[in-house]
């Protein structure tokens, strides 16, 4: 089951969804949506009625993007998904390589990222301070929690089952403090991660919605994560 977070993606949504169920004719997808004020739910229900096998869970609004994924997640395992798959609806998540990340969770991954700082993966057409920005981020985390994971905040991911119930119940953090969260929290169950080169691409309409408050959050949480497990003594290498 493939689960994608939206708010006002009207002009993106119809174009993913059909690139979904290209690459994965047999998934079933749930959107997410926060009473988008543009329309998005009418429309991925329209689309949905058309190719079959979509799903819209709509929410009474805005509460962020962990609390959306979190509601997904259950969803999704209350109706008996073997692997979930999280993507953006806003078309920077290369559909064609969901048969991969499907494929590296049924070969034995417990989790498989769709990472841009592996060999193979690439980031054309960002600007060098938002590169600098996501890159060091992503190194900050590694060093600070002990991770040996190259991309700790990508939002492109397959996850088995059996680990996504341990992961759905619990959790704090949103935005990119969300993509870490999970990532953090698999790494601790001594869960199997692998990392799929992926090429990210802007959003094709629309702003994005990360914001400075986001950021913060993710480094503070990170910062705490850090500390607690170097005053306890839970801190490894993985």
């Amino acid at each position: 089951m493939v689960v994608m977070p939206t708010y006002q993606e009207a002009l993106n949504v119809e174009s993913v969804l059909r690139s979904v169920r290209e690459a994965l004719p047999t998934a079933t997808v749930l959107v997410v949506d926060d009473n988008s004020p543009d329309g998005t739910a009418d429309i991925v229900e329209k689309v949905g009625s058309e190719l079959g096998g979509i799903e819209v869970l709509r929410r009474p609004g805005k509460q962020g993007l962990g609390v959306a994924y979190r509601s997904g997640f259950e969803w999704a395992l209350a109706r008996g998904a073997r692997c979930i798959v999280q993507m953006d609806s806003d078309g920077s998540h290369d559909a064609a390589v969901l048969q991969e990340l499907v494929a590296a969770v049924a070969y034995g991954a417990d989790l498989a990222i769709g990472s841009r700082y592996v060999p193979g993966g690439r980031i054309p057409l960002w600007s060098w301070p938002r590169r600098l920005l996501s890159r060091w981020g992503n190194r900050y985390v590694a060093l600070a929690l002990g991770l040996a994971v190259n991309d700790s905040t990508s939002g492109f991911r397959a996850f088995d089952a059996g680990l996504m119930r341990e992961l759905a119940s619990g959790g704090r953090a949103d935005g990119y403090g969300f993509q870490i969260e999970l990532t953090y929290r698999t790494v601790r169950l001594d869960a199997r991660v692998v990392e799929v080169p992926i090429v990210f691409s802007d959003r094709s309409f629309g702003e994005s919605k990360m914001s400075g408050r986001i950021v913060a959050e993710a480094f503070v949480l990170v910062t705490l994560w850090g500390a607690r497990d170097a005053l306890t003594g839970r801190r490894r290498s993985h």
